[in-house]
């Protein structure tokens, strides 16, 4: 009732500054569920749902086809003693060693160490870590100061959906 009254009054006194207002305030409506529809579509594609129950075997395995899905040369490395690179992926003579880590919290600095460990071990010129979830700001700071990629929870997101 109370938001009727304003309504009326905003309309009898100011309808061109109300209408302008009201414009406004559907236009960001209709951009914020643009978006979000557009999020829902590509977290849809993207199978993330599935990523979050799998094991980590099973994320192994959905990178290693996600990735030649899009043109690289894959290898799985032993599930044991894999020197801290679960993935070997080359594309372009570019050979990357990649650390997977499928976690139910953010992924910190020890998944940056292995795969530091693991570029070297395989003779990469790249080393990357990919996690359905997050990395802590240590992480991220020893990434960049050993110039490993970070994929992320949004960029696996848009990683999955350009493939599905």
């Amino acid at each position: 009732m109370i938001l009727g009254v304003i309504l009326l009054f905003g309309i009898l006194s100011q309808p061109k500054l109300f209408l302008f207002l009201l414009l406004i305030t559907i236009g960001a409506i209709v951009f914020y569920a643009y978006r979000k529809i557009k999020r829902i579509k590509m977290i849809r594609r993207s199978n993330i749902k599935e990523i979050d129950v799998m094991n980590g075997t099973e994320f192994e395995n959905y990178l290693n086809v996600l990735f030649k899905s899009i043109g690289y040369k894959t290898e799985i490395t032993p599930t044991s003693r894999d020197y801290g690179a679960d993935l070997i992926i080359t594309k372009n003579s570019i050979k990357v060693a990649v650390q997977a880590k499928r976690y139910g919290k953010r992924v910190g600095i020890s998944a940056i160490q292995q795969v530091s460990g693991a570029k070297n071990y395989y003779h990469a010129q790249e080393a990357w870590v990919i996690t359905n979830n997050y990395f802590t700001d240590p992480a991220k700071k020893l990434a960049a100061a050993n110039n490993i990629v970070l994929i992320d929870r949004d960029k696996l997101i848009q990683l999955s959906a350009q493939t599905n």
